[in-house]
């Protein structure tokens, strides 16, 4: 089995992919008026319009109901994605290292999903990225 991608389902699916360009730095292919995909090395973003959800079952999924799930970036330097984002997004915390050793801020998507960006920091979270 291979993991593929995350869906996420958007009432505006233009500017949730906007936000996600901006965010990664990535253009988006538009597969469909009302899906597009965000390809990064390892895995794949995928953003549905909320039309999309009717496809499998209605009401299978609704735009902005997720508090249960975070996306998560890794990212080069987290200083300067940081100076970058800090006044285009809605900032949940800012810059800290976690107990785990990674540096991180997190923040969420413009229908409310966390999205976290981090770094492994500590000789140990970066020993650990290594090896995968």
């Amino acid at each position: 089995m291979k993991f593929a991608s995350t869906r996420l389902i958007a009432a505006d699916i233009k500017g949730m992919v906007a936000f996600y360009e901006m965010v990664t730095g990535l253009p988006a292919d538009w597969l469909a008026p009302v899906f597009a995909e965000i390809v990064t090395p390892v895995a794949t973003l995928a953003i549905g319009s909320a039309e999309t959800v009717a496809l499998w079952k209605e009401r299978s999924a609704e735009p902005g109901a997720n508090r249960t799930a975070s996306i998560e970036f890794q990212v080069e330097d987290i200083d300067a994605d940081y100076e970058r984002l800090e006044d285009k997004v809605q900032l949940v915390h800012e810059l800290k290292t976690m107990p785990w050793g990674n540096k991180t801020f997190q923040f969420r998507d413009p229908e409310g999903t966390a999205v976290s960006l981090y770094m492994p920091a500590t000789d140990e979270a970066k020993k650990r990225f290594r090896s995968r």
